[in-house]
């Protein structure tokens, strides 16, 4: 996903959450699905856009910029309280692992590898 790919591609994802940028978010564009929004909210592997108009004007995507920084008091109430009301924490403890320091280059290499689904947080004091 981190390297060129093709500007449209087989529909994949009905939405999608991004925190990386780049060449990532272009391709995760080029396979979202007819009518799908993508979320774009962090630059990790960098701020530009690398991608055609292909997806927007043939499959209608949406892209939704998330701005935590200066949104207004009142959205950052409503949507911690659609947090603790909707999230399944079930659902999320099964999409997580716990890990100590010692093990972040080996899980490291293996999310780079995409070897890696669901969250993975890291305690320092493990």
């Amino acid at each position: 996903m981190s390297e060129p790919g093709r500007p449209l591609g087989s529909e994949r994802w009905a939405g999608a959450v991004d925190s990386v940028g780049s060449h990532t978010l272009a391709n995760v564009l080029a396979q979202t699905q007819y009518r799908g929004v993508v979320a774009s909210c962090g630059l990790a592997q960098g701020p530009d856009l690398p991608a055609s108009v292909l997806p927007f004007i043939l499959r209608n995507v949406t892209l939704a910029g998330i701005d935590s920084v200066n949104a207004p008091q009142g959205v950052r109430v409503e949507a911690w309280s659609r947090l603790a009301r909707d999230l399944d924490l079930k659902k999320l403890a099964q999409a997580t692992q716990m890990l100590g320091l010692a093990a972040v280059p080996d899980v490291a290499k293996r999310i780079l590898e995409g070897k890696i689904r669901g969250r993975v947080v890291v305690d320092v004091n493990l």
